[in-house]
């Protein structure tokens, strides 16, 4: 350790040379602007957001530039606490939080790698024209408690695997080309108080476990479940093309009844004369072979 002589040497040349104390002094500044500049990138830059936001980008298109904003350096960089200079992009802890792209005129497909935005909880793509289908890696969004994709152009089926994003309070689907069987498991998502697939290409039964009633009335109600032609089962009333009203199958019953008693009533009277003829008949025989007294 050095001596108190050795450091009183020290201070004096350090005082004695004023502009190599300032020159240190503006090195020790820069040196830790760069150490922050480092940091800054290195909390913001979650891996998994960047891989997500670049796979959002790259697969939708972007007619009316909405998302200009969204350029390379600052896809690496998008979050700022709760702040994000990419348009449609809401942070919360240096994570993506939300995507909101409603009504933006955005085309192309829903890109799997969404599901890398692991902290996501609202997904609002809704009033677009996007195609293709809904990408099963949705499922992997776990935080996930609003998802909302309606008024596009998305095909096929609802995935079932939308069952372990366990949050999921809204699931807004309505305006869209469906097609398929609504999955039965959706209806054991407990959290779940919105539910719309209006509007779709929908088929088969509407699961019951997603409109078991709740004192009178139902959980989720028939609007909820309209313009699906070939989707059928309450809430929804009773198309006529399905099945025949009590009255409609009495009457059936009735026309047939008396139907079959006027035919039989009238094969009655048929064998009844063609039987008086042969008898007739006979009788005039027998008459002519009697000999005369």
């Amino acid at each position: 350790m050095p001596d108190a002589e050795e450091i009183r040497h020290y201070r004096h040349v350090s005082s004695s040379n004023p502009a190599m104390a300032n020159f240190k002094g503006v090195l020790s500044i820069f040196f830790f602007l760069f150490l922050m500049v480092l940091l800054e990138d290195f909390v913001h830059a979650d891996p998994e957001d960047v891989a997500c936001l670049s796979g959002v980008k790259g697969s939708i298109q972007d007619p009316a530039n909405k998302l200009t904003q969204w350029t390379g350096d600052k896809i690496k960089t998008p979050c700022n606490g709760t702040i994000s200079e990419l348009e449609g992009v809401t942070c919360n802890n240096e994570r993506v939080f939300k995507l909101s792209f409603a009504g933006f005129g955005l085309g192309g497909t829903i890109s799997p790698f969404i599901s890398n935005c692991t902290n996501l909880q609202s997904l609002d793509l809704s009033a677009n024209r996007l195609t293709g289908e809904i990408p099963t890696e949705l499922q992997y969004l776990v935080n996930l408690a609003v998802l909302n994709l309606s008024v596009n152009e998305l095909a096929g089926p609802i995935p079932p695997s939308l069952i372990l994003c366990a949050y999921l309070n809204v699931i807004d689907l309505h305006d869209n080309r469906l097609t398929g069987n609504i999955p039965p498991q959706l209806g054991l998502l407990t959290r779940l108080s919105a539910f719309d697939v209006s509007k779709n290409k929908l088929q088969g039964m509407i699961p019951p476990s997603l409109v078991n009633k709740s004192g009178v009335l139902p959980r989720f109600n028939a609007s909820s479940f309209v313009g699906n032609k070939e989707l059928y089962g309450y809430p929804l009333p009773t198309p006529k093309s399905h099945g025949l009203s009590v009255m409609a199958i009495v009457g059936i019953g009735l026309g047939s009844g008396m139907l079959s008693l006027v035919v039989s009533f009238t094969a009655v009277c048929i064998w009844l004369r063609v039987t008086e003829q042969g008898y007739a008949a006979e009788e005039g025989k027998i008459t002519h072979l009697m000999p005369e007294y």
